[in-house]
């Protein structure tokens, strides 16, 4: 998608952020992970915008989004700016899919906006809060991006971020991840870490409040985000379904994109039958 057009970008919150949008019918939006940009949903887009209007933003200090000049980035701005950028483009409401970071984000955008959000879509995320040594180590990493660059940091995670002998197997994908994570500027990627060890504890201040349906999908061989964090985030959801991608680490959307997929589509084509039934 980006090498395609020039992304289009919104001044919000004192950033820009850039956007890809593609598709037509009800907005869907795609929220990436760390330390990746939209193209993260590259293999999502096509089968996605058979069927909705899909928008894909780049996080404030990833891809081609930018960070504000003074002022401290909190968790809870991430959500901010992509509420403030469906305001610019009138989207009212919507659907709404995030990995990891990106899972934690929306939990954030639906504690901020919850009127607007129809369902939420949690990929291979948690909700519970950092252990001191997890919080930590966010705070170490931050330093040695910031020190160091990306490259090292990404040719590490790359083996957490795909199940190991996926990265061999699946060299497209698996440099598509890499390629991201090296692009990611390293500020970008420290500010999140550091804003994502204070973000609130949403397994209690928010889960018990979402009343809209929701999907959780998890990679059976996830290290970062183990199936137990999916069948935590289920049992403290009202109106959920899991789903176990086999086979699959941290990304399931790229190790098993057609199966991934499905359970989105499927899981939507539900949610509308249900409504249109009633």
């Amino acid at each position: 998608m980006q090498n395609v057009f020039k992304m289009p970008k919104v001044k919000v919150n004192n950033i820009e952020i850039a956007y890809e949008t593609a598709g037509k019918g009800t907005p869907f939006v795609l929220i990436h992970g760390h330390p990746f940009d939209h193209t993260m949903w590259d293999l999502q887009v096509e089968a996605f915008s058979a069927h909705y209007q899909l928008i894909i933003p780049d996080l404030r200090g990833y891809g081609k989004s930018s960070l504000p000049k003074n002022s401290a980035t909190r968790f809870e701005d991430y959500a901010t700016d992509i509420l403030l950028l469906l305001d610019n483009l009138k989207v009212e409401s919507f659907h709404l899919a995030g990995l990891s970071m990106g899972g934690q984000i929306i939990m954030e955008m639906f504690r901020q906006a919850p009127s607007r959000i129809k369902t939420l879509i949690f990929a291979d995320t948690f909700a519970s809060p950092d252990t001191p040594e997890v919080k930590q180590g966010r705070y170490d990493a931050a330093l040695r991006l910031e020190k160091e660059g990306m490259d090292a940091y990404a040719d590490e995670v790359i083996y957490k971020m795909f199940k190991p002998e996926h990265v061999s197997s699946m060299p497209k994908a698996a440099g598509h991840v890499i390629k991201m994570m090296k692009a990611a500027p390293p500020k970008g990627a420290a500010t999140a870490l550091r804003a994502r060890a204070e973000r609130i504890n949403y397994l209690t201040d928010v889960l018990p409040k979402i009343d809209v349906p929701t999907l959780v999908i998890v990679g059976r061989d996830d290290e970062f985000t183990p199936v137990a964090k999916a069948e935590e985030l289920k049992e403290n959801l009202q109106n959920c379904k899991l789903v176990i991608i086999e086979d699959a680490g941290h990304m399931p959307n790229m190790e098993h994109p057609e199966e991934f997929n499905k359970a989105v589509l499927d899981f939507l084509e539900n949610v509308n039958y249900s409504k249109k039934s009633l």
